[in-house]
Formats: structure tokens, C-alpha cells, sequence
């Protein structure tokens, strides 16, 4: 239980634009907001780490009409304003980063084509491939082999423990 919980924390989310790390050029509109985890102005969602250090979208006029609006009292803001400018700042809430993703499920079909594929080819090298095994390997050859081996007293066992 521990262990799962501790993975869960550090498993980070990281959603990066397609463009890779945001240089100071790619940040274009958006406003930088704070160090961020590397130093760098780039947006990751990570949950060690929740502060990245540029914003999630671009400053349009609606959003800043909101954040002139938010500098005010915050009990004038309706929830759909207060989940905008968090939508405006943020791209994933905390429980959006935490909940499952279902990639386990490719993984494991990934797994079981591959064990899949060696028993495939198991049966196969050992149908077409591989010599038939010796005659000696038979049972009832191998048991005329132990009786031979004890009527000519090969390997008997020595020392304390033999004795009664």
C-alpha cells in the first residue's frame, strides 16, 4: 500500500507542448509566472512539483478582463469565472494528473504478444529445428542406466553420513 501510494507521488505527468521546452520565443503571449522547475519557461503538470513557471494559455481579452476582475473581491467571481482563470493558468488539476491513464493495459497486451511470440517460436524450433532427442533420454532407459550404475557400485556415498 505504501509503495503504491509512494509511486503514485512520484510518477510525474508531464505534459509538454508539441514543441518541446518553450524558449523565451515560444512562450509568445503567455505570462511567466515564476522559476518553474528547471529554471527554464517551461509548462509542466507534474504533482511534485505544481508550479510551473509560465502560464497554461495565452492572454486573450476575456482572460484579462478576468484577472482585472480577480485583483478585486473574489466573492464577485462566479465558479465559472473562478474555473476559467484556473483553466487559464493551469491545464490539469490535481486529480485529473493522479487519475489512471490505462496505458498499463498496452503495456500488458505488449507483454503477452511478446511471451506469446517466444512459445511460437519454442514450438517451432523444437518441432522443425532440433534433432529428435537420443534413445538414452527414454525412460525406461535412463531407469536401466541407474540400476547398472548401482550394481557396479558407481559413486557410493562415503563418510559419516553412510554410516548406521
Amino acid at each position: 500500500m505504501a509503495g503504491r501510494l509512494f509511486a503514485s507521488r512520484l510518477r510525474p505527468v508531464v505534459q509538454v507542448q508539441r514543441c518541446g521546452l518553450m524558449t523565451m520565443e515560444k512562450v509568445g503571449n503567455r505570462d511567466v509566472v515564476g522559476f518553474g522547475y528547471n529554471g527554464e519557461p517551461t509548462y509542466l503538470d507534474r504533482v511534485d512539483f505544481p508550479c510551473p513557471a509560465v502560464r497554461w494559455k495565452e492572454n486573450s481579452s476575456d482572460i484579462m478582463a478576468l484577472r482585472e476582475k480577480e485583483k478585486g473581491d473574489w466573492k464577485k467571481l462566479s465558479i465559472e469565472e473562478k474555473k476559467a482563470l484556473y483553466r487559464a493558468s493551469f491545464r490539469q488539476t490535481f486529480s485529473e494528473m493522479d487519475a489512471p491513464t490505462g496505458e498499463w493495459k498496452g503495456i500488458m497486451g505488449m507483454a503477452l504478444l511478446v511471451v506469446s511470440a517466444g512459445m511460437w517460436l519454442y514450438l517451432y524450433f523444437k518441432a522443425f529445428a532440433y534433432p529428435p532427442l537420443p534413445e538414452t533420454f527414454s525412460l525406461e532407459r535412463r531407469l536401466a542406466q541407474l540400476d547398472r550404475m548401482k550394481k557396479l557400485d558407481m559413486n557410493p556415498i562415503d563418510g559419516l553420513c553412510a554410516r548406521k
